[in-house]
């Protein structure tokens, strides 16, 4: 199939009309299932994109950020609102530089430029990231099912992950605190119905009590979210909770590679079997939870998330001298009117 041909029907004509888009446009490319490899008959098109910023959004006084269609479901984000969800290792904006090449329906020489340029924006950020959006697919589980259907081991450690994720966002929003001045940790549970529970110990000297309470009611929601007793309608929740479970696991598997090998594979070849088989339900029972082997399929990747983490060669930071250089180069020629 020609993908491309999509953007050929009326329902695309935007693309063309809006004045923030048209010879602007420099990358449009299918997102969603399709560019997983996922879909199946029920799957919708997704396309999300880049566009330039216009010259008086670069030396004047309008601003862009993001055009979206909701009836084709199609976002298209100015560069640098793109630039700024990159340097953050977005997933749902990174994967959009690592797609097979047929699942790109407009690709301008910038648009390519920016694929070639994708290195700049890979860092240690993605173990945070890529975390925080795994952890929201497993708190969208977690939810979804019955409280008992998961040992209460696993479930404190994946609290525990989730809250390790959120406070490394406090720093930036947040009065900073030394390494260690909150400490988290699992250890073996106070609370008789507990097999372990998460401990904190806080050393704060001279801290703003309103960021402190901030920081503790972020905690105390994330807690409270996993402690909900899931109410779910069988019949109509199960495809969108065996969904959520393979997007966990396609999570992990595009943080890895970024980790290790500082590539963006967001169609999954070699675990393409893999993922159908958890989009199937295959590893769902038939009350609904999921099976052992599901776990114990996360708990591997988790594993290995930790150590390419640890090991990985990526920076702490992007190298915001040498992304500077490139968004410049980039924007001059929007400037100098050479687009």
């Amino acid at each position: 199939m020609n993908y491309s041909d999509i953007l050929k029907s009326e329902s695309y004509s935007f693309l063309q009309s809006d004045e923030h888009l048209g010879r602007y446009v420099i990358l449009l490319g299918l997102a969603g299932s399709y560019s997983y490899g996922t879909n199946n008959e029920n799957s919708d098109i997704d396309v999300r994109g880049v566009t330039l910023n216009r010259k008086s959004d670069l030396i004047g006084l309008t601003n862009f950020e993001q055009y979206v269609d909701t009836q084709t479901d199609t976002t298209i984000y100015g560069f640098m609102k793109m630039v700024t969800l990159l340097l953050s290792c977005n997933p749902n904006t990174i994967e959009l530089l690592g797609l097979n090449p047929e699942h790109y329906l407009y690709l301008h020489p910038l648009g390519q430029e920016l694929i070639d340029n994708a290195h700049l924006f890979l860092s240690k950020r993605a173990i945070h990231s890529f975390g925080g959006y795994a952890d929201a697919q497993l708190r969208r589980l977690q939810n979804a099912l019955a409280r008992d259907s998961y040992p209460q081991r696993e479930k404190e450690q994946h609290i525990f992950n989730s809250v390790k994720n959120a406070m490394y966002d406090f720093r930036k929003r947040y009065e900073p605190f030394e390494n260690g001045a909150i400490h988290l940790y699992t250890d073996r549970a106070v609370n008789p119905d507990f097999e372990t529970e998460i401990f904190v110990d806080v050393n704060l000297t001279h801290y703003p009590l309103r960021d402190y309470k901030n920081i503790w009611n972020e905690m105390n929601n994330i807690v409270k979210d996993y402690d909900k007793l899931g109410k779910r309608n069988r019949k109509k929740d199960d495809n969108h909770l065996n969904k959520h479970a393979m997007h966990l696991i396609r999570l992990f598997m595009m943080a890895i590679d970024i980790l290790e090998k500082g590539e963006i594979r967001t169609y999954r070849t070699e675990e393409h079997q893999l993922l159908l088989q958890i989009r199937g339900g295959e590893y769902q029972k038939e009350d609904g939870t999921f099976r052992e082997e599901f776990y114990e399929l996360l708990n591997d990747y988790e594993k290995k998330l930790d150590n390419a983490a640890a090991h990985t060669t990526l920076p702490d930071e992007p190298d915001m001298k040498l992304v500077q250089e490139y968004i410049m180069s980039v924007n001059e020629k929007v400037v100098c009117g050479k687009i």
